[in-house]
């Protein structure tokens, strides 16, 4: 009886590469886009940030699919799952953070501006006593 020799699709191989090669041409341009970010005004900013956060979220969607493929989960060892692990709680309790700082102080600042009647009459609505639900920040309502 002959063993069977079990080969990998070397087109998925092909597929890793290239996904590497895109994170690093993507990594290159973030670095490149900080560099003069910095001195941009704040549509440059707004652009810079929500391109990262895009790609984050894009990045941490291909990392989800590549913990649901059987291929890769029955091949990472627990040394490699368990890396991922600490490197990813280490990003979400700085993005927990950053949310906490940054809407804390949002917020305080839209209070203030709004006691001292310096919100944006054409940003500013009026709500009807209407309660959002959800995680989708509030629409500004006076």
């Amino acid at each position: 009886m002959s063993e069977q020799v079990r080969v990998i699709d070397y087109t998925f191989l092909r597929n890793l590469d290239e996904w590497v090669k895109s994170q690093r041409r993507i990594l290159e341009t973030f670095k490149n886009v900080e560099k003069r970010v910095e001195s941009g005004d704040r549509l440059d900013l707004i652009v810079a940030t929500r391109a990262a956060f895009q790609h984050m979220m894009r990045t941490i969607k291909a990392f989800d699919n590549w913990l649901q493929d059987p291929v890769i989960i029955a091949h990472l060892s627990k040394e490699q799952l368990l890396e991922v692990w600490k490197t990813m709680v280490e990003v979400l309790e700085k993005l927990l953070e950053i949310d906490i700082k940054h809407t804390s102080e949002v917020r305080e600042m839209l209070e203030k501006l709004a006691r001292d009647g310096k919100l944006n009459p054409l940003v500013a609505t009026t709500r009807t006593g209407e309660e959002e639900t959800g995680r989708r920040p509030p629409t500004l309502a006076i």
